[in-house]
């Protein structure tokens, strides 16, 4: 998905509700707001990122509804992180228990958490450089598996709490670990 980032610094430090303020206004759009208040602009994605997109929430879905452990989310699910961010992950999961934790209200809104577990897919304009970036802002506030995946230059970065950053070469299946327990993702479609 190529994005593009407003910094609005000269004029305004975007707050929270500011940022949800423009949301409702704009529930066409998708948008992100860093943790310094800028705005993060997102084009739709094109017909190849929107299969595979689809292709992986169905797989971890799936997985979840079988399971029965948590809760799937697409990208058009907002996350307040506790870093000030608000972000859309492409595929994100949260376990019951914090699902369960959460009043009737903050459903309703951008969850107040970041996803235990977190899928973020590089379109052919995405920068790998930009993802790094967003993937350690998920694992700084908590994500305890992320999959960074970039189908251009078949490639998968792995990030994990405490942990170096595994980069995968054209890896076949990818395993949900002790995160998503007995979860495999078949991710041979993303090289073709």
């Amino acid at each position: 998905m190529t994005a593009f980032t407003l910094d609005l610094s000269p004029i305004l430090t975007l707050t929270r509700e500011q940022f949800y303020q423009i949301c409702a206004a704009n529930p066409e759009q998708q948008l992100e707001r860093s943790p310094q208040g800028e705005l993060i602009v997102m084009a739709p994605t094109g017909g190849e990122t929107g299969f595979r997109n689809s292709e992986l929430n169905l797989d971890v879905g799936l997985w979840n509804r079988q399971q029965k452990q948590g809760k799937v989310f697409d990208s058009s699910t907002g996350f307040a992180l506790p870093n000030g961010g608000d972000r859309s992950p492409d595929v994100s999961w949260i376990p019951l228990a914090k699902w369960d934790a959460l009043t009737p209200e903050e459903r309703k809104g951008f969850l107040p958490l970041c996803p235990d577990f977190i899928i973020e897919l590089l379109s052919q304009s995405d920068s790998w450089k930009l993802g790094q970036a967003k993937m350690e802002e998920y694992r700084n506030n908590g994500c305890r598996l992320g999959w960074l995946l970039d189908p251009k230059h078949k490639r998968v970065a792995i990030y994990r709490p405490d942990q170096e950053v595994e980069i995968l070469q054209a890896p076949k299946v990818l395993s949900g670990e002790n995160v998503l327990q007995d979860f495999e993702l078949n991710i041979s479609f993303l090289w073709e």
